[in-house]
């Protein structure tokens, strides 16, 4: 029961948390081959299963989990949709789907109808899904979206104002930014881009858009309790508000301990009431998924 995986907060009170991003893999195999582009940022080796991830989870007290099949391991959703339908009250999974391929196109009307999907994850940050943008490949995809009722998780840092515009024309699109819109370069500090965050705040105008507050301690350059993150952090909230802010962690990229990531909302944002705690650790996610809790 989720009411037994409950979580302690800054006041000692239950807390039901729900993290909006980790990801789960099987190791490569001859049968199933890992696309070219892999996951440099992944390091938890070459498997992370349902159950490794469920003892994690255990152990930092969180009750939830949205699974993100990984761009390493291609657009393969049936190790997430298998852990999802084995784990129904600990999983849900947001899908991949190759949108350039007009053969997948027929799979959008039915696609909440999949065991365990609860929405859909597209990454527009990088090539080619940043130039599908621009050049005409997801026009169709909007509006089919929006009509079926697909929640849309998007990697979408640069290209902001477009998504912006999307949500604007589809105003029934729920469109979920993952990581503060933030990425981190190789070379780059601060890790934190300050002008990024001012772009996300922007479109926060736009209720169907909400942030995930996702895989922060990757972006911080200090150790827990993060300092260099809370500023940011409330920078984001003050704009969009508890029930559009879903904490998260994009485990597999861990720079701290699940219960760091945990402790940076519930007990190092002296800010951060009770009642805004609950909706942002877990009860906001769920309320815009419709993943009843």
């Amino acid at each position: 029961m989720d009411a037994d995986r409950q979580s302690i907060g800054r006041e000692g009170r239950l807390m039901f948390i729900v993290d909006s991003q980790v990801h789960i893999w099987a190791p490569e195999s001859p049968e199933e081959p890992w696309p070219k582009v892999s996951g440099p940022e992944m390091n938890a080796g070459p498997r992370f299963s349902a159950d490794d991830l469920l003892r994690e989870m255990d152990a930092a007290g969180v009750a939830r989990a949205v699974l993100v099949p990984p761009a390493h391991a291609g657009n393969r959703n049936e190790l997430s949709i298998a852990a999802a339908m084995a784990h129904p009250d600990r999983f849900a999974v947001m899908g991949r789907l190759a949108l350039d391929q007009r053969a997948n196109r027929g799979l959008i009307d039915s696609w909440m109808d999949q065991p365990g999907i609860v929405g859909m994850r597209l990454n527009v940050r990088t090539e080619p899904g940043r130039s599908w943008l621009s050049d005409g490949t997801l026009d169709w995809f909007w509006p089919a979206a929006e009509r079926a009722g697909i929640p849309l998780m998007i990697h979408a840092t640069g290209v902001l104002d477009r998504i912006g515009e999307i949500a604007h024309r589809h105003p029934g699109l729920k469109i979920a930014i993952d990581h503060l819109a933030l990425h981190r370069d190789v070379d780059q500090k601060p890790y934190v881009n300050h002008a990024t965050l001012a772009a996300l705040c922007d479109i926060a105008i736009h209720p169907n858009i909400a942030v995930k507050a996702s895989a922060l301690p990757y972006f911080s350059a200090q150790p827990y309790p993060f300092a260099d993150l809370h500023a940011p952090i409330r920078q984001v909230f003050d704009a969009y508000g508890p029930r559009r802010v879903f904490w998260g962690t994009d485990l597999t990229r861990r720079t701290c301990t699940y219960t760091e990531a945990v402790e940076l909302f519930t007990k190092a944002l002296p800010w951060l009431g009770e009642a805004d705690q609950q909706w942002v650790m877990g009860r906001a996610l769920c309320e815009w998924l419709d993943w009843s809790a």
